[in-house]
């Protein structure tokens, strides 16, 4: 009868620390896409955001809007009764420090001022209870030069979606 061969300590523990180099490597790798896996994040929430406020200014027969800043944003609800924008947040969303935001509002460049803590409450970006939105473009984009850049867009009628901004394609 033959003698089977079975696998010794030495050669598991060198199969495991073998696996654990990998794990920590794909765990650290995952990290150096960081800022653009932000940003689409980062986009996808706002799209989002917008989606579910238009949903609900349906539902609720609410307008909404967006008070945008270079650095972030602020949902706004309309209250009827006193005729002023309110914020519905505590507290307005900042975008990471090394992220921009930029808006055009019906094909126009809207300057965007001050930060998103703004006492002047009033929105760039109304999201109207019939269902319409303002015809925007909104850019996301990291503040470096060759940073990934992102849009979102609507022209009033449908939902945004996140698309890599069009200016950064090579003319041909």
């Amino acid at each position: 009868m033959g003698r089977t061969r079975g696998f010794t300590l030495i050669e598991l523990l060198v199969v495991l620390v073998i696996l654990g180099c990998l794990v920590g490597l794909a765990v650290l790798g995952g990290g150096f896409a960081g800022p653009a896996r932000e940003l689409r994040g980062e986009a996808e929430r706002l799209c989002g955001l917008i989606g579910v406020l238009a949903e609900e200014a349906v539902l609720d027969n609410r307008e909404y809007g967006l008070q945008l800043s270079p650095d972030g944003y602020r949902v706004l609800g309309y209250d009827s009764r006193s005729g002023r924008w309110h914020a519905v947040d505590d507290k307005p969303h900042r975008l990471p420090a090394w992220a921009e935001l930029s808006f055009e509002l019906e094909g126009q460049p809207l300057r965007l001022a001050g930060g998103a803590d703004e006492p002047d409450l009033a929105p760039q970006l109304l999201i109207l209870s019939s269902g319409e939105l303002s015809p925007f473009r909104l850019r996301l984009g990291e503040r470096r030069r060759d940073g990934l850049r992102l849009q979102l867009s609507s022209d009033g009628f449908g939902l945004p979606r996140v698309e890599s901004d069009s200016r950064e394609a090579p003319a041909g």
